[in-house]
């Protein structure tokens, strides 16, 4: 739970950042921070998503165009675009996530920010960049490898 609501606050400043066409600035992080209350681990692992989606955008629209079909990034909500970002840039940078999870908690917390499509459209868009970038393919091997190894035998 503390996650999610890391990727909630995520999501918030990226949307600030978006909307005011800014950069994630000392400045920016403080003023949000002063009106909420999180602790250190959740505000650490937000600023991290935040932080590391706004510097590598370039690459990460870049996957979200190519797995977007018939879709411009700026035709996309606010919402939509920008925990795309979050979940594409740990799809990319934080393997000890696995895919699965990062695609269902995105898809959760559009559910409560977006629109009633978000969650279908989030999920769609986060398959294709799973599969392009070959996270969900290393998962259903590793968990393959597992399933054949049976259990340990004493």
């Amino acid at each position: 739970m503390k996650r999610r609501k890391a990727r909630e606050y995520a999501l918030q400043i990226l949307f600030q950042i978006d909307i005011r066409k800014e950069k994630p600035s000392a400045t920016l992080l403080k003023r949000f921070w002063a009106d909420q209350a999180p602790d250190t681990e959740v505000q650490a692992f937000a600023e991290e998503l935040a932080k590391g989606a706004h510097k590598h955008l370039k690459k990460i629209d870049e996957l979200i165009r190519t797995s977007a079909e018939h879709w411009s990034i700026d035709r996309m909500s606010t919402v939509d675009r920008n925990m795309l970002r979050i979940a594409v840039y740990e799809l990319l940078y934080r393997m000890d996530i696995p895919a699965s999870v990062t695609i269902n908690e995105a898809v959760e917390v559009v559910r409560r920010f977006g629109s009633d499509e978000s969650s279908a459209f989030v999920n769609g868009i986060l398959d294709n960049v799973a599969r392009s970038v070959g996270k969900a393919d290393r998962e259903n091997q590793e968990e393959k490898k597992e399933e054949q190894k049976g259990p340990a035998v004493r």
